[in-house]
């Protein structure tokens, strides 16, 4: 009945010769055609536009009569077919819209300086202090705060009192840290090289050892190729008195094959191939990351900052190794901040959250941590 009711309305509507043979042709086509009445409204219409610009003016009141009956029609067999295929197209062209919107935001983030730090790296510019890192994360992305996430009582003011009490930056990892340690007139490779050779040394070592121990290094000649020849006495007495040095030299000289024979005599780029490097573990291969290649893969944890984050509690149950404290702290901590966290809290156990006899009463969180002896007087 619908298809005689369409074939009606052209048949009075149509007067030029070419439209009712156009008509014929659409009706012998429908004979075979099983798909629905709508699609075969989109077929007519497609099929119109191609005639010529007389045609399209003739049949143009033709079009909206046809249109308004076949709604009709659509409206009375099956309504749900025709609103489908709305919306669909409606759906199609959200998707769209929102990808350009997508589109544009990004281009504006990419204007706006990403691609001059995706150049610093490329062009192998020398590795960044941690100042200078810290600095380019300044106004961060927002991130969007789960509610159900579980976040440590007051950890926004106690970073910024911890900020606040490393502001001066007088703790020696500020001026003996590995991110110091490197020849500053070094190839970046090479300098690269010398930041992780700091990094392997100053595992169980005091900063201002590991500095001094570098130095020479330096002055002798720190080269993946010079150290792989050089003999394993010699080695130690040029890194005495770093803890376990027969150890570290051994891993050393490992790796500093394994440097030249894969790695044309660089460092890995990825944190899961500094890790299989001798003697290199995440807490390493974290901070190598960051000072070696300008990235954010992690947080590096080392004793001071295992040991500050259980005593003032930015842990959720307290924690044997710093591996676990590293994962924990990753849950909750957003992600713009784990490039200084590590910085901050190693100066600040340094000077004042000590290992033994913390210096609490200068300490601006001592009313606030839950380890404070302080408060516990108080």
């Amino acid at each position: 009945m619908s298809k005689k009711l369409i074939l009606d309305v052209l048949k009075k509507t149509r007067s030029s010769s070419k439209i009712i043979n156009k008509q014929e042709e659409l009706k012998s086509e429908s004979e075979n055609d099983n798909d629905s009445i709508t699609s075969k409204y989109f077929d007519i219409k497609r099929k119109r536009k191609r005639n010529s610009v007389k045609i399209q003016s003739d049949t143009k009141t033709i079009d909206e009569e046809t249109k308004s009956k076949i709604n009709e029609i659509n409206t009375e067999s099956n309504p749900h077919e025709h609103n489908a295929v709305d919306d669909k197209i409606k759906k199609r062209k959200s998707i769209q819209s929102e990808n350009e919107s997508n589109t544009e935001t990004i281009n504006n983030v990419i204007n706006k300086g990403t691609n001059s730090s995706i150049n610093e790296v490329n062009t192998e510019s020398k590795p960044e202090t941690c100042e200078t890192i810290n600095n380019k994360i300044k106004n961060p992305i927002e991130t969007v705060v789960n509610p159900n996430k579980w976040m440590p009582q007051n950890w926004e003011v106690m970073l910024e009192n911890i900020r606040k009490m490393r502001s001066n930056e007088t703790a020696p990892v500020d001026s003996m840290g590995c991110h110091k340690c490197s020849d500053p007139n070094a190839d970046p490779r090479i300098s690269r090289y010398q930041s992780l050779i700091a990094l392997m040394l100053s595992s169980q070592t005091k900063d201002q050892v590991t500095h001094a121990a570098m130095q020479r290094l330096n002055t002798y000649g720190c080269t993946p190729e010079i150290i792989m020849n050089t003999p394993d006495d010699v080695l130690e007495q040029l890194i005495y008195p770093v803890g376990f040095r027969k150890k570290k030299v051994q891993y050393i000289k490992k790796a500093s094959k394994i440097l030249i024979e894969e790695y044309k005599s660089d460092i890995p780029r990825t944190l899961e191939d500094l890790c299989k490097l001798p003697g290199v573990g995440p807490k390493m291969g974290h901070i190598c990351m960051r000072i070696a290649w300008n990235e954010v893969s992690g947080i590096g944890v080392d004793t001071h900052v295992h040991r500050i984050c259980n005593r003032i509690s930015w842990v959720r149950k307290r924690t044997k190794t710093p591996e676990e404290t590293r994962m924990d702290l990753e849950e909750w901590l957003p992600k713009h901040l784990w490039c200084d966290v590590n910085h901050l809290l190693v100066g600040f156990g340094q000077e004042i959250c000590l290992p033994r006899f913390p210096k609490c009463e200068s300490c601006l969180n001592k009313d606030i941590c839950p380890s404070s002896t302080i408060k516990n007087k108080k």
